[in-house]
């Protein structure tokens, strides 16, 4: 295997190594993926995680799995166990799909999004305007792809174009992402940030504090109905509220062309522990007794909901999508 590099992801000397995001932003610790059980674990503990980097992290397995030459029989049921480790992200069914069914290399998936990335930042930048106050919800940077990113790669560009703006980050419960990722990479980046607690949107949009929301998506429905992390559904309605422009950005691997509307996306239900308390590079702390847990990793918000998605390909508003606009581009 040829050495590539990313923020989260690098190939060094044929080996794979995954960087542990369970740890940041304290620690940073690179993790050997050998086997296609350890690549598994990482993306079911966190330890990788994002759609489109998910995605390309198990191809790079695979790829892996079949210069050691094992049999086709191992290497379908490998892809079978890793489509299988998180059932929301529809980037990782379709890299696999696309590594197993079409022939294409991991390393031409992975220029592929660093290529989708720098567009997507292109189309969303035109969005922000000088001045914005930006909230953002979990982590959309090269923690979630091998590019610079989504949402947070739409608001990098914005800001190498020279824009002045200040972002609000959500800390994303209950795992945190925003508190302990979108930071650290706002941090290296040198774009000026302040973290909020979820529930602290509201106010900011009441006191004419925020300009627009941009956040990632794991799956598009073909109506424009999407699914991302937790919270996100709730952001979208305070929007609707407040009159705040809301923008989902993702490339067009993260639609699903099986699937028609938000109610047919299937939501990961995750670890009570989770809401039970929290853990991370700190250790482990947890702050409720054994109480009965509602953890879904994900919810879905509606086309109706949003002003625009930005694609790879271009912005389409509400009314576009509204219009079955999507199916158009693929």
């Amino acid at each position: 295997m040829e050495n590539f590099s990313s923020l989260a992801l690098k190939i060094e000397n044929g080996q794979i190594y995954l960087l542990d995001q369970q740890l940041l932003p304290h620690k940073e610790e690179w993790i050997n993926c050998t086997k296609c059980e350890d690549m598994i674990f990482a993306i079911k503990h966190l330890k990788v995680r994002g759609a489109p980097l998910i995605g390309i992290a198990a191809a790079f397995l695979l790829e892996k799995l079949k210069e050691q030459g094992v049999s086709e029989k191992e290497l379908e049921e490998s892809a079978k166990k890793l489509r299988q480790s998180r059932p929301t992200a529809v980037n990782l069914m379709n890299a696999i799909d696309r590594v197993m069914k079409d022939g294409i290399s991991a390393y031409d998936l992975a220029q592929e999004d660093i290529d989708l990335c720098l567009r997507m930042g292109k189309h969303g930048a035109e969005l922000i305007e000088d001045g914005d106050n930006i909230v953002t919800h979990c982590n959309t940077g090269g923690l979630a792809t091998v590019g610079r990113g989504t949402a947070l790669g739409v608001i990098q560009t914005a800001w190498e174009q020279g824009k002045k703006l200040h972002v609000y980050v959500d800390e994303t419960r209950p795992l945190l992402q925003g508190g302990r990722l979108t930071t650290w990479e706002l941090q290296k980046l040198g774009i000026p940030y302040t973290l909020i607690c979820d529930n602290m949107a509201a106010t900011l949009m009441k006191e004419g504090k925020v300009q627009k929301v941009f956040v990632g998506a794991d799956r598009i429905a073909l109506n424009g109905d999407f699914a991302n992390k937790i919270g996100t559904y709730g952001l979208s309605i305070l929007c609707q509220y407040h009159n705040v422009p809301f923008y989902t950005v993702a490339p067009f691997t993260t639609i699903d062309k099986e699937c028609l509307k938000g109610e047919d996306i299937e939501i990961e239900q995750r670890d009570p522990k989770e809401v039970q308390g929290v853990n991370g590079s700190f250790g482990q702390i947890q702050w409720s007794p054994d109480s009965n847990v509602y953890n879904p990793a994900f919810d879905v918000s509606p086309a109706k909901n949003l002003t625009g998605i930005v694609f790879d390909f271009g912005v389409l508003s509400k009314q576009q999508l509204l219009n079955d606009e999507i199916k158009s581009f693929l």
